[in-house]
């Protein structure tokens, strides 16, 4: 999955584990675009945790990793955007399901919940790991977009 664009975004509690897991993907030749903060700086969660998933949601092949405090309001806001399937991931269960079962585009962790290195292992699985492709998850996923209003 080296060749899909990653969208990072977090808040200001999410800034240190955005960094790490920046840094480590990019030394390992994943394109990474940092979409902010830049800063530990207080700032609100849903400005910039949107930009990042429009910007998933426009480029077609690629992710988002979005990291706030909780991870909690990160999933929220970044599934209010048509065609983001945003999963808060802290176990190897979570990242594995998410993209099996619910083809999910969008991974996002708690900042201050996670240490960093479960948090980078547990992205690595969710990145390499494919949708399943079944029958039932793809009838699931048609009526998750016909929920927001996509064919």
């Amino acid at each position: 999955m080296n060749d899909k664009k990653i969208f990072v975004a977090s808040d200001h509690a999410g800034y240190k584990l955005k960094e790490y897991m920046k840094n480590r993907l990019t030394r390992e030749g994943y394109k990474i675009e940092d979409m902010g903060v830049f800063s530990e700086e207080p700032t609100d969660y849903p400005d910039i945790i949107s930009k990042g998933a429009k910007a998933v949601a426009k480029h077609k092949n690629s992710v988002g990793l979005f990291m706030c405090g909780s991870g909690i309001g990160a999933s929220i806001v970044a599934n209010k955007i048509k065609g983001i399937r945003a999963a808060l991931l802290y176990s190897k269960d979570t990242a594995r399901l998410s993209r099996l079962h619910n083809d999910a585009n969008v991974a996002v962790f708690g900042g201050r919940l996670i240490k960093p290195k479960k948090a980078y292992n547990l992205f690595k699985l969710w990145l390499s790991t494919p949708f399943s492709n079944q029958e039932r998850h793809k009838r699931r996923i048609k009526k998750i977009f016909k929920l927001e209003g996509k064919k």
